[in-house]
């Protein structure tokens, strides 16, 4: 296959070439520009275009034209460098200036071989890759070297499509590469030599770390580009176990080890996944508490360690930090349940050998690494596992008292109680708001019914207070005057008669102007009326007698004084006695509110004030 992709080269640099053709004299608008093809031979028309499409031509100046060929559009500079052809590299560079002479001088000339090497050597093929990349990929150090002294730093740090570019790609392809140097070439024709393919080997890897080392020297930023799913040089060099590439990246750039992957995977646990023994040992000599980094399931390297088969990275690990053997990740799995789960049993002995290993750990299945063996395939490995559990008294979950899992319970059973109480304090907030709507309610329909009431009883007492001073006792003259003016009697008469009918009037003005709605406020006005129908009643009994005295004459003057006894009586005591249950009313709701008070201050007295346990009656008095 070697041979095959050898021989498939040469046939393609004998298909390419470099032109020079001079445009003396000739129209470029006029001029051809065909596709580059595979078929394009040393003899056919030049092609004025690059690979790129830019134009290598100035008017009344000679073209430097390049062919592409390969299955990439690779140019003679990418095929040289794929072999390693150092002369062959050269050579092409070189010969720029001797097909560039004649045509400019001095600076100018210099400026433009210049400018035509540059744009050769950091030209693309069709997989994005520059003649430095493909080198540096094939491990041919004289070449990188070479392509170093004309590579601009945008196309030396430039990534191919696969998100690569030349530092990465060396640090990934440590152990691979074709033997093509002089020394290979030697050999070319015994490439089936054991020997000799283990010369190549070993010589390509030290070559690969040597192209690091001088990629680093030119540009030390490179070792902080990042390749896909955000991985450094560093981690691709780790997970494929070049121990001479991760060293010559930690002795240029320590912070390295700090940048994971976008999974939060660092060189080390790739590394212990991979089992790269030598690997481990630099990182852990640079860091040792990289050890209990995580990744985003919460794995440390010593995690990712048992699911491999090396005990020794697995040693390596627990060495620097003894403690991370019982660090679980997020689904709570331990080392010991990880390595049971891969039929580790090497792994898993040595584990349970630890005194900080408990073999009881469970994991959020609630299952402990007994209870995963058991439910592994019936195998020799399953087997000796789980008699290493056995003899270090491992048990089923469903064995084990475990204080934390009735903590649990218990937390979980406050919970729920705490939940229902909410519940039943939420629905008991809407019950009493429910009812402290419909008391509202009552209140405003008690209040409405006593202003419906004052304002029938108002209207009552004006009428007939309108009607007596028209029908007055003892009759009119023919003028219209009482017969009875002069007396003292009916000058009482008509001065309450007159009192009472104003002031119900007043309160059927006010019950009419009066807005409903606000609770508070109409109970105020309530209270203002209730006392002027107090007013009207009084002015109304003494018009009445007044004027019972004028009716019974002198002679029965006796029967109006018993009128008025029994009329002074009845309303004095009503008006007494409502008139103290009004002043009591006021002052409990006074006590009420100082208690109230008193208890949002903060008081840490409870205060059963005297009218709480009163034998009276509760009456409502305006």
């Amino acid at each position: 296959m070697a041979a095959s992709s050898f021989a498939d080269g040469e046939r393609d640099m004998e298909k390419s070439g470099m032109i020079l053709q001079s445009s003396e004299n000739q129209n470029p608008m006029t001029d051809p520009s065909p596709t580059p093809s595979p078929s394009a031979t040393a003899t056919a028309p030049a092609l004025v275009l690059s690979n790129s499409g830019k134009k290598m031509d100035q008017a009344g100046k000679k073209k430097y034209v390049k062919q592409v060929t390969g299955r990439h559009n690779d140019t003679e500079l990418h095929l040289a460098a794929q072999r390693g052809d150092l002369a062959a590299v050269q050579q092409i560079l070189k010969d720029i200036n001797s097909q560039m002479e004649g045509t400019l001088s001095g600076e100018e000339f210099e400026a433009e071989v210049a400018e035509i090497r540059a744009s050769i050597v950091n030209e693309v093929n069709e997989l994005g890759e520059t003649a430095l990349f493909t080198a540096a990929d094939k491990g041919h150090l004289d070449v990188v070297k070479e392509l170093l002294k004309y590579s601009s730093r945008e196309s030396i740090a430039k990534k191919n499509r696969s998100g690569y570019d030349p530092l990465h790609i060396a640090a990934i392809q440590g152990h691979h590469g074709n033997a093509s140097s002089p020394l290979g070439l030697a050999f070319g024709k015994m490439k089936s030599h054991k020997l000799f393919l283990l010369l190549c080997g070993i010589k390509k890897w030290l070559f690969l770390a040597a192209i690091v080392e001088v990629l680093l020297d030119h540009d030390s930023t490179l070792s902080h580009t990042f390749g896909p799913s955000n991985a450094t040089p560093l981690v691709s060099a780790a997970m494929r176990g070049h121990t001479e590439v991760v060293n010559q990246l930690l002795s240029k750039a320590g912070n390295l080890l700090e940048i994971s992957r976008s999974n939060h995977k660092n060189a080390l646990h790739l590394a212990a996944r991979q089992g790269h023994v030598d690997v481990i040992k630099a990182l852990l000599v640079k860091d040792p508490q990289l050890a209990r980094r995580i990744d985003k399931k919460g794995q440390t390297a010593l995690h990712m360690a048992v699911k491999g088969q090396s005990s020794e990275v697995v040693k390596l690990l627990l060495d620097a930090d003894p403690a991370i053997v019982m660090l679980p990740d997020k689904s709570c799995n331990t080392a010991l349940h990880v390595a049971t789960r891969k039929k580790r049993a090497e792994i898993v002995e040595l584990l349970l050998s630890l005194p900080d290993t408990n073999a009881n750990a469970l994991t959020r299945e609630h299952k402990t690494a007994l209870d995963i063996a058991e439910g592994l395939p019936l195998s020799e490995e399953s087997s000796y596992i789980k008699e290493c559990l056995a003899r270090r008294g491992a048990l089923r979950a469903n064995e084990l008292n475990q204080p934390r899992d009735e903590l649990r319970s218990t937390v979980t059973q406050i919970k729920n109680d705490v939940h229902i109480q909410l519940e039943q304090t939420k629905r008991t907030n809407k019950n009493v708001h429910n009812i402290s709507k419909e008391l509202r309610k009552l209140h405003r329909e008690g209040i409405n019914n006593a202003t419906n009431s004052v304002t029938v009883v108002a209207v009552l007492f004006a009428t007939v207070a309108f009607a007596a001073i028209f029908t007055v006792p003892g009759g009119d003259n023919n003028d219209g005057s009482a017969v009875v003016v002069g007396r003292a009697s009916f000058k009482i008469f008509f001065i309450f008669n007159a009192i009472a009918l104003f002031t119900s009037l007043a309160v059927v003005v006010v019950q009419i102007t009066l807005v409903r709605g606000e609770t508070k406020a109409e109970k105020r006005v309530v209270e203002v009326i209730n006392k002027l129908m107090w007013l009207a009643s009084m002015c109304t009994s003494v018009a009445f007698l007044a004027s019972s005295y004028i009716v019974v004459g002198r002679k029965n003057q006796w029967a109006a004084e018993l009128v008025t006894v029994v009329g002074g009586v009845i309303m004095a005591g009503v008006l007494g006695t409502m008139t103290y249950y009004v002043v009591k009313s006021k002052r409990t709701r006074s006590m009420r509110k100082r208690v109230k008070s008193a208890r949002r201050s903060g008081s840490n007295s409870w205060h059963h004030s005297d009218f709480s346990n009163s034998e009276v009656d509760p009456i409502f008095a305006i």
